[in-house]
């Protein structure tokens, strides 16, 4: 029963210890991850009357009728004081689980993530679609948020984010902030960026780009004249924008690449290596600036030259992963065994780290 396992309790213990998860699963013991590892917490196994105890304790009432008939759920959850969650309720061989994410209260700063520098210029623009990328746990939402609230510091503006569930929640400072939450403010992303475009928003942040639908409503966002920020679960630029027009059927895709031409700024991919003292990870990231060449590259679907221009492209602060990685390593935050685990390609990085490589000179790189 709930009375020997405290959830409140165990999750205050998990942002203590620094951890980025949990997870609750019948007939196993709790489960952490920190650092991007697993870790089994020695209390007793969870069975399925501890999963629906702590189900009732943290899913808000609006949703609770709806909790026995999903068969996946997400919501927010909140200690005051302390932190809020993400949380995903789902079935696996019939039983539940949860799996539960820590969002800090804290928006940290570009700086202070150790973000580029040169992300700060997607935060300057006035319109355009900004996608930032990346396998789930790297750090996407945190920092779209940081981004979010480098214009809340900083400019005028009204910022609708369309989110599922709320995660960050944000204090209006120069700018006004509506945070909309699927299922409970709209219907779905789409709806939720199509009624977005009458509330005069200067900018509009969709959480995550599940489908066409999706797409086609944050391109008519960016078309018209706003700033969108969306989220992708691809590997890089280059992957960001084949996925992107994959979506879409073969006799459509020459529009949508003329629609990605004009109003995409750039891309960001990151990856969380783990830093070199054990403790603590640091984004590792693959910034894509989107100049008139590349713009070209992407109407004649050339996106194979892409990744050649980003690597000599220092000058508009693009970057590649590798570079990334080299830095982090040359400046003593990670190991080179960490950066290569890290890397799409590692002969490029090897030669990197042995001073061979002949690409951008290091020294121009920020």
């Amino acid at each position: 029963m709930i009375d020997r396992f405290d959830i409140n309790a165990f999750l205050a213990s998990a942002v203590s210890k620094g951890a980025s998860d949990v997870h609750l699963m019948v007939d196993e013991h709790p489960v952490i991850r920190k650092d991007g590892k697993i870790i089994k917490i020695d209390l007793p196994k969870l069975n399925e009357d501890d999963i629906i105890g702590i189900t009732n304790i943290i899913a808000p009432k609006s949703i609770r009728t709806r909790v026995n008939s999903s068969f996946d759920l997400d919501f927010s959850y909140e200690l005051k004081g302390l932190s809020r969650f993400r949380v995903n309720l789902s079935r696996q061989l019939g039983k539940s689980a949860l799996v539960i994410r820590v969002i800090p209260y804290e928006i940290k700063t570009i700086e202070e993530l150790n973000l580029p520098i040169a992300i700060e210029q997607f935060a300057n623009a006035d319109i355009g679609l900004v996608v930032v990328t990346g396998p789930t746990g790297s750090g996407k939402s945190t920092t779209l948020a940081s981004l979010i609230d480098y214009i809340n510091q900083r400019y005028q503006k009204h910022i609708v984010t369309i989110e599922d569930p709320v995660e960050f929640v944000f204090t209006n400072k120069k700018s006004i902030i509506s945070q909309r939450q699927v299922g409970l403010d709209t219907t779905s992303f789409p709806d939720g960026v199509k009624y977005a475009l009458r509330q005069d928003p200067d900018v509009i942040l969709v959480g995550e780009i599940r489908d066409r639908e999706t797409v086609e409503t944050a391109l008519k966002a960016a078309e018209t004249g706003h700033l969108v920020f969306a989220t992708l679960h691809t590997n890089d630029a280059v992957q960001t924008i084949n996925r992107i027009v994959n979506m879409f059927e073969p006799q459509n895709r020459q529009y949508i690449r003329s629609q990605i031409a004009s109003v995409l700024r750039g891309t960001v991919s990151q990856k969380l290596p783990i830093c070199k003292s054990g403790e603590g990870r640091i984004p590792a990231c693959e910034i894509l600036v989107c100049t008139s060449t590349i713009r070209d590259f992407i109407l004649k679907d050339e996106l194979d030259q892409v990744y050649e221009l980003v690597k000599k492209g220092s000058f508009n602060d693009m970057l590649t992963l590798n570079m990334s990685l080299f830095k982090l390593v040359e400046k003593g935050m990670i190991t080179q065994e960490e950066a290569l685990s890290h890397a799409y390609n590692k002969n490029e990085l090897k030669q990197m780290l042995k001073g061979v490589y002949h690409g951008t000179k290091l020294a121009k790189a920020e």
